[in-house]
């Protein structure tokens, strides 16, 4: 049996949760208007002329009848949130937030109780889900020179792989407005991304003004399930290849986008047992 991971201060004194969301959240706002940021903030109805590339996600996971109602809610609030994104343009010097971009979801803006990830634990809230389109962004943004400057995944991974297309730890989880997801363009391009939604899936792509001769491949390594003192964990590395386009894929450039390293709060198939988390790298 898995021993419980013990509760935070903030979770035996819910008081203090709401006190420390509420100063994180006005940090923040106070930080949007002092920074020197820009934020982007113009949006396109016609594609910018070339793709650098495109994802979809599959909208429905089979995660057990239990969360059917849940499922069906992120698809709303999937829907609400991407109309605030959909054809934004990231112009050179230009800071994409995604917070700032999608605001708080809330029930009076029609987001519904959706399947959120919070202490450890997946569980119901407003607005739940919308990091599946944060996720995806990301993707596309590591296939591109635009930098991600701020960026959170996931302490812990709750559901077993179901259809897993993208390596795992490859998202960026947000939570209104203190674990944001940002993308600063310092290129001399102007970028722009859609989303829209097909029949089963979350669709979205990432435009650029010009074309460039280079492309990137990702790679992921050392993935690994671990057992440590009776719970799981899972770790991966995941690298970047940066190729000529039009010299048969040579490598330019090679480097490591992060490391992985998370809890399991399900028992894989296969792992490895490690008696010494010091010897881990």
């Amino acid at each position: 049996m898995k021993d419980k991971p013990k509760k935070l201060l903030s979770q035996r004194h819910p008081a203090l949760y709401y006190i420390s969301v509420f100063t994180k959240r006005l940090k923040r706002k106070i930080q949007w208007y002092t920074d020197d940021k820009k934020y982007t903030s113009s949006k396109s109805s016609q594609h910018l002329k070339y793709r650098i590339k495109k994802h979809q996600s599959v909208l429905l996971k089979k995660l057990g009848s239990n969360n059917e109602q849940l499922q069906l809610n992120k698809v709303t609030n999937l829907k609400i949130a991407a109309a605030k994104i959909n054809g934004i343009l990231i112009k050179p010097g230009e800071t994409f937030s995604f917070c700032k971009l999608v605001g708080l979801p809330t029930k009076q803006k029609g987001y519904l109780l959706g399947m959120e990830l919070s202490f450890g634990e997946a569980r119901a809230g407003i607005g739940g889900g919308i990091c599946q389109i944060s996720n995806l962004i990301h993707w596309l943004a590591i296939h591109s020179p635009l930098t991600v400057t701020e960026r959170y995944h996931h302490s812990f991974d709750p559901f077993p792989d179901d259809g897993r297309v993208l390596p795992f730890g490859s998202g960026a989880t947000v939570f209104y407005n203190y674990r944001d997801f940002q993308l600063t363009n310092n290129t001399a391009y102007t970028f722009q991304i859609n989303l829209w939604f097909s029949e089963k899936c979350l669709e979205g792509e990432l435009r650029i003004d010009q074309e460039l001769d280079y492309a990137y491949h990702i790679e992921e390594r050392e993935h690994q399930f671990l057992k440590i003192e009776n719970i799981f964990f899972r770790k991966n590395e995941i690298w970047r290849h940066k190729i000529f386009k039009f010299k048969s894929g040579k490598i330019i450039s090679t480097e490591l986008i992060t490391k992985n390293f998370a809890r399991v709060t399900y028992t894989p198939e296969s792992f490895i047992e490690v008696k010494d988390i010091n010897t881990i790298n």
